[in-house]
């Protein structure tokens, strides 16, 4: 099984990935890796060496912080409630088509009053349809 912090950043690296538009066979190209070797650092079957993570921090314009920003605070709230596959769980929903699509889209909203209406939004779809299901 993974270790959780592999999966993490494995995560992180895909999302970042995905959110700017890069294949895998291109990131891999950039890093001297087959798209496979670079699926498996996705996933966290593979652990990413410090000196890849750094070149792969170089290759998508990102601080080596970005790959474990929030990693603290999943495993804080995981373990206070008692839910070890929460950081999986999180990383999953992250790792969705139209999660990313969500996020390109929001992002593209340069107002930022207008990204605080669209998380209301969401957020009062989102209450909506729990009371809708419970009715």
């Amino acid at each position: 099984m993974p270790n959780p912090v592999d999966v993490y950043v494995g995560a992180r690296v895909k999302l970042r990935r995905t959110l700017i538009g890069m294949s895998q066979e291109k990131l891999g190209d950039a890093l001297g890796l087959t798209f496979q070797q670079v699926q498996k650092y996705e996933r966290g079957a593979n652990r990413v060496s410090a000196s890849k993570l750094h070149r792969i921090a170089e290759v998508l314009d990102v601080p080596i912080a970005y790959f474990f920003d929030g990693y603290d605070d999943t495993v804080t709230s995981a373990s206070s409630l008692g839910e070890p596959g929460a950081v999986a769980f999180e990383h999953e929903h992250l790792s969705r088509k139209e999660s990313i699509d969500l996020l390109k889209a929001y992002y593209e909203i340069s107002n930022p009053k207008l990204r605080r209406k669209v998380i209301d939004l969401v957020r009062t779809l989102a209450d909506t349809s729990d009371e809708s299901e419970e009715a």
